[in-house]
């Protein structure tokens, strides 16, 4: 299968991250949301990272025009009616989703592949709706935050995903310069479930007073060797999405992942991280 135009639905912090993913290699790219401003805000914010990528030396300031040159916005998805693949990344919520993936299915041609970037839904449940001629087409692919730097993409194979199609986004993914690494369908998969439990007991060692939020963050940082501390990235990822796959995790799993009390007194203040202002820390 040779990919020419890619989609991405959903404009948010991860979505237009996925669109300069294949932007950056040259691909056609279709960003979209449920209004033209918020899609344009998007491409908005590729343009914010490529312009730091600039200013910092790691880029041209020519490439930046190309790569932004390769993305346009919608919103509507009949636009996307030419795209080999399109990616979702709209919230965890399932009957969202399940709606985009019918007004897809509806509006694709029949070879093209829909992806999921669902953080811990399902794949099997959310394929289930589309139609029987696109469904082993349809396969998960989990970018890590944030998308455009890091190289890890989980590839979960519905149960009738073919092994085909499978083949085929594991090369594509390859192609853009990422990891592809092959998870089965379970709840969250592996990176959730690695992280999630990380990050629930950081939350208990806080609660329980053993170290400050600052020095448990200089723990990762100089102890374990991670870019940013559990905290800073926890307010930067967003308290009410965690709390959405942590409430997931906990149907599915049971004690576990029971949603950290911290988490959510934060999520009911209001303070959901730096996209609020304040978390953990005050931006």
């Amino acid at each position: 299968m040779k990919f020419q135009k890619i989609g991405v639905v959903g404009a948010g912090m991860m979505g237009s991250e996925i669109a300069l993913c294949f932007a950056q290699y040259g691909y056609h790219t279709i960003l979209s949301d449920t209004d033209k401003a918020r899609a344009d805000k998007g491409k908005e914010n590729v343009a914010g990272i490529l312009e730091k990528r600039v200013t910092k030396g790691k880029l041209e300031a020519a490439k930046k025009d190309e790569y932004l040159g390769n993305i346009a916005t919608t919103d509507s998805l009949e636009d996307m009616a030419d795209c080999d693949m399109v990616v979702e990344a709209v919230v965890e919520v399932l009957d969202i989703k399940h709606a985009v993936y019918r007004k897809l299915d509806a509006v694709l041609k029949p070879d093209a592949i829909i992806a999921s970037n669902t953080s811990s839904i399902s794949i099997t449940k959310l394929a289930a709706a589309v139609s029987d001629q696109r469904v082993g087409r349809f396969i998960g692919a989990h970018f890590n935050s944030p998308a455009s730097v890091m190289k890890l993409v989980e590839v979960i194979p519905a149960i009738r995903t073919t092994e085909d199609i499978t083949g085929e986004v594991v090369r594509l993914l390859a192609d853009i310069g990422k990891e592809p690494v092959k998870v089965k369908d379970v709840t969250g998969f592996v990176l959730n479930r690695m992280f999630h439990a990380f990050y629930l007991e950081a939350c208990r060692l806080a609660e329980e007073g053993v170290a400050s939020i600052e020095d448990i963050d200089k723990v990762c940082l100089y102890g374990l060797g991670h870019p940013v501390g559990i905290f800073k990235l926890l307010d930067l990822l967003g308290h009410d999405l965690c709390m959405n796959v942590d409430q997931i995790l906990f149907d599915a799993y049971g004690e576990r992942f029971r949603p950290s009390p911290y988490i959510q007194r934060l999520v009911d203040a209001g303070m959901l991280g730096k996209k609020s202002g304040r978390g953990f820390y005050e931006y």
